[in-house]
C-alpha cells in the first residue's frame, strides 16, 4: 500500500534556485509536509486500528492500492507512515515499511522475497541473531552460503545459476569487519542480484547504501536512529535501483496490478508485514521519530567519544587488541575513511590473558553493563558468554571472538568521565 510521495522542503538560496536542506534539518520539518492536524509539529500518535470511509468505493480503492489511505493497522498506520517516510528521506530512498523490531524487518523481507531453492549469499560476519534466521531458511528449503565478504571474491566465487540476493551489513558487530561494499555492489548490479544492506551500525547519517548500488536497506531503528534504548523497531527501504521486473519472486497479484517500480516494497508490505504481523506500534513511532531528529547530533558526539577511547584502549597495556575503524590499525580503516562520514560507535577489545574481564567490567561506574547499541549512554557486555554464547566457542574462534572479548556501544557523555571510568576499572 502506498501512502504520501516523499516531498521536498522548498527551502531557496541567495541565488533563488532551489536548494536541499540539510540531514538534520530535513528531518526536523519532515513531520510538517504531512500537515499533521491542528498545526502540530510532530504527527501526532493514531492509536486507531481500523479507518471508516463514507463512500464504500473509497475502501474499496484504499484495498486495491489504487488510493492512498489506511484500512487496518496492521499493515499501515498515520504515525508509522510518517516514520517512514523520515527513514526514506534519510536514506534518498523510494519507499519504506517499518516493522515492530530490526529482526522483524529483515526476516519479513527475506520470508516475501525468497522462495525454497533460491540461494542467498551472506558475510560470515553477520550478528548471531541474523545469522541464525539464515540456518532457519536453510531448514525449508533455501540455500545460503557465508563468506568473508570483506573481499569481493569470495562473493563472486559463491555464486550459483540460483543465487537471488547477497546480504552484508556495514560493519560487522561485534569484530567491526566491513564488506567490500562497492565492488559487492557492482557485483550484484551487472548480475541482476538483490543487494541487501544492514544499514544499523552506521545509519544513514554515517553512511547511505544506495551509494554503493543497495537495492534494500535494513535499519534497526531501535539502534541509533531512535537513540535513546526506549522503543524497538525496524525498517526496510527500497533505494529504487532494483529493477523488479525482472525478479522472478514477484506474486503475479502484484505483478499485474502495481507499477514495476512499486512490486517489491508492496510484497513485503503484504507477505511480509501484514501476513506475518510484525506491527510497529504508534507509540514506538513516535518515540523513535522524535529521537531521530538528534540523530546527527547523537552521532557526532558517539564518534568522537569512540574515538578517543579507541586510542587509548589500544595503547593500555592490559588491552591484548581493539576493534574500531577508525584505527589506521584496522584492516579496513581505509575503507570506511572513504566510504563513511564517521567510524561510529561499535568498540571491541579482548585484554591480556591473565586479566579478569569480570573484574574489569565491574568495576565501571559510569559504563552500563547491558546489551543494546546506539544508546545514548555508552554499554558494555561480554560478548562470548552473552550474545554469541549460543554459536559455541568453535564458531567462536572462527569469528575471531575470544572469551575475554568485551563490546562497547559508545554514548554521549563527557569523554573524560568515560575515559577516567576506564582508567580505574582497569587498575
Amino acid at each position: 500500500m502506498r501512502y504520501l510521495a516523499i516531498q521536498k522542503i522548498p527551502f531557496r538560496n541567495s541565488n533563488d534556485m532551489p536548494k536541499q536542506p540539510g540531514f538534520t534539518t530535513t528531518i526536523l520539518h519532515s513531520d510538517r509536509l504531512r500537515k499533521p492536524e491542528f498545526g502540530a509539529l510532530h504527527q501526532p500518535i493514531h492509536t486507531a486500528v481500523t479507518w471508516g470511509y463514507e463512500n464504500v468505493n473509497d475502501l474499496i480503492n484504499v484495498f486495491q492500492n489504487k488510493q492512498k489511505g489506511f484500512a487496518y493497522s496492521r499493515q499501515g498506520n498515520p504515525t508509522v507512515a510518517a516514520l517512514e517516510q523520515k527513514v526514506t528521506q534519510m536514506e534518498n530512498g523510494r519507499d519504506s515499511v517499518a516493522f515492530s523490531t530490526g529482526m522483524a524487518a529483515i526476516s519479513a523481507t527475506l520470508l516475501a522475497l525468497i522462495r525454497a531453492g533460491d540461494h542467498i549469499i551472506a558475510s560470515s560476519f553477520l550478528f548471531g541473531n541474523t545469522r541464525n534466521f539464515f540456518h532457519t531458511l536453510m531448514g525449508i528449503g533455501i540455500e545460503v552460503s557465508f563468506v568473508d565478504a570483506t573481499k569481493v571474491a569470495n562473493v563472486v566465487a559463491a555464486h550459483q545459476p540460483n543465487t537471488k540476493m547477497v546480504f552484508v551489513e556495514t560493519i560487522a558487530n561485534p569484530v567491526t569487519q566491513i564488506p567490500d561494499l562497492v565492488a559487492i555492489g557492482d557485483f550484484c548490479k551487472t548480475n541482476k542480484l538483490l543487494y541487501i544492506v544492514d544499514n544499523t551500525m552506521t545509519s544513514p547519517y554515517l553512511f547511505k547504501p544506495i551509494n554503493v548500488n543497495a537495492s534494500l536497506v535494513i535499519n534497526s531503528l531501535t539502534k541509533y536512529i531512535g537513540g535513546h534504548g526506549n522503543a524497538l523497531g525496524g525498517c526496510v527501504t527500497d533505494t529504487g535501483l532494483f529493477d523488479w521486473i525482472g525478479f522472478p519472486n514477484i506474486a503475479t497479484t502484484f505483478r499485474n496490478q502495481i507499477a514495476p517500480a512499486q512490486q517489491g516494497l508492496v510484497q513485503i508490505r503484504k507477505l511480509g508485514l501484514r501476513d506475518a504481523g510484525g506491527t510497529l506500534s504508534p507509540e514506538a513511532a513516535h518515540s523513535i521519530s522524535v529521537g531521530a531528529e538528534t540523530l546527527a547530533l547523537r552521532l557526532q558526539r558517539t564518534c568522537a567519544n569512540a574515538q578517543t577511547l579507541a586510542n587509548y584502549l589500544a595503547q593500555h597495556p592490559k588491552v591484548e587488541r581493539v576493534n574500531y575503524p577508525g584505527l589506521k590499525s584496522h584492516p579496513q580503516h581505509d575503507r570506511a575513511a572513504t566510504l563513511f562520514t564517521g567510524f561510529g560507535g561499535l568498540i571491541s577489545f579482548a585484554l591480556k590473558e591473565g586479566v579478569d574481564y569480570l573484574s574489569v567490567l565491574n568495576k565501571l561506574k559510569i559504563v552500563i553493563k547491558s546489551s543494546n547499541l546506539g544508546d545514548t549512554r555508552t554499554l558494555a557486555i561480554p560478548v562470548a558468554q552473552t550474545i554469541f554464547f549460543e554459536l559455541g566457542p568453535q564458531r567462536r574462534a572462527e569469528m575471531n571472538i575470544p572469551e575475554s572479548l568485551i563490546r562497547l556501544s559508545t554514548g554521549i557523555e563527557d569523554v573524560d568521565d568515560l575515559l577516567e571510568d576506564f582508567r580505574q576499572a582497569l587498575e
